[in-house]
Order: structure tokens, then C-alpha cells, then sequence
């Protein structure tokens, strides 16, 4: 990162640092930019404990999320935090905010993306729907035929609704979390 040594008071990452080769590699950085005693928070995409590398559904899940996400590897929520730990942070809280059900936090995270066979909630459910996503990837077809649609708009929008699937079916089957947060401060020495 273009700053220098100890420039910030806080630091965070939201659904980004997912995309780096080697987390340790980004926390080191940040590490580096803040300032001692100073904050960081991570809300970071990660399998879960329940991901089992040996399963091949599972497996399947995380490449979609993987390839329709732009994400070379996705790491598990272990990895993440010894990441942080490595980097030299104190680490005040850590947690899958995603998958523990607290008084206000019912539904799903995924729930806005599982719309079933149809949906009327509105446009953005139709959308959603397979019923919407049949209708949508025909107009699609249509619009990049007839020149009105860049070439491989089609093929975005294929990416698109498997990013959509695996992120349903990986959170239904608890083996993802788009939301493992990590806390911590840089020590004072």
C-alpha cells in the first residue's frame, strides 16, 4: 500500500481482502499503515468449519463461489485469523456473524439471492427467481445477438447466477460465511 509506517488510526476491510493470494500478506500491510494501539476489522469471505475438503459437493460449492466471485482461493476461517495473528494483531473478537442466529438476525443472509421457482416481491425478486433468470438470460441472448449488449454479456450473466447458486447452497449447507469478522488492535509496543 502506498502509506507509510504507522499513518492510521484504524484500519478495516470489507468483502475485499478475499481476493488476495495470501491474507497474511494483506493483514502484514495493514499491520504496517496503523498506528500502535490503533483498531482494525476484517469482515471477510471464508468456508467455515463445516466445509470438508474430502467432500466433493462441497468442493463444487466453494469453486462457484470461487469462479462466479472472482476469488483465486478461498480460505477458511482459520486460516484467516492465524493470518491476523501472524500479521502481529491482538485479536479482541472473532466470529461468524453469518450463522449464529441472534434476536434480529432470522433471516437468512442468502435469502435475497433464493427466490425460488417465481417471485412477486417485485422486480429485483422476479429477477431472482429461475422463472426470472430464464427470462433474463434469454433477453440477454437476444440483446448480444442484435449488437445492443457487448460480446460475452452472456457469458458474464452465466457466471453471475452460478456466483448466485454456490453462494445460496453454500450458505444453506453452512460451509460459507460472507461475513467471519475479525477485531483486533496493533499492541502499543
Amino acid at each position: 500500500m502506498p502509506f507509510g509506517e504507522a499513518e492510521f488510526d484504524a484500519v478495516y476491510a470489507i468483502e475485499a481482502t478475499c481476493h488476495a493470494p495470501v491474507l497474511r500478506d494483506v493483514y502484514t500491510q495493514m499491520y504496517r499503515v496503523l498506528k500502535p494501539g490503533g483498531y482494525f476489522a476484517i469482515y471477510e469471505w471464508c468456508l467455515t468449519d463445516k466445509f470438508d475438503a474430502d467432500n466433493s459437493e462441497h468442493q463444487r460449492l466453494a469453486r462457484a463461489i470461487e469462479h462466479g466471485d472472482g476469488i483465486g482461493k478461498l480460505f477458511s476461517t482459520r486460516v484467516a485469523l492465524q493470518a491476523a495473528k501472524d500479521a502481529g494483531f491482538e485479536i479482541e473478537r472473532a466470529q461468524d456473524i453469518a450463522h449464529e442466529t441472534q434476536v434480529g438476525n432470522e433471516i437468512a443472509w442468502y435469502k435475497d439471492l433464493d427466490c425460488g421457482v417465481i417471485n412477486f416481491s417485485g422486480l429485483q425478486g422476479f429477477a431472482r427467481s429461475q422463472i426470472g433468470r430464464v427470462f433474463t438470460s434469454n433477453a440477454v441472448k437476444v440483446l448480444e445477438k442484435v449488437g445492443i449488449a457487448p460480446k460475452g454479456t452472456v457469458q458474464v450473466q452465466d457466471v453471475l447466477v452460478t456466483a448466485a447458486d454456490g453462494l445460496v447452497e453454500g450458505g444453506k449447507a453452512e460451509i460459507f460465511t460472507p461475513m467471519y469478522l475479525i477485531v483486533g488492535r496493533k499492541p502499543l509496543n
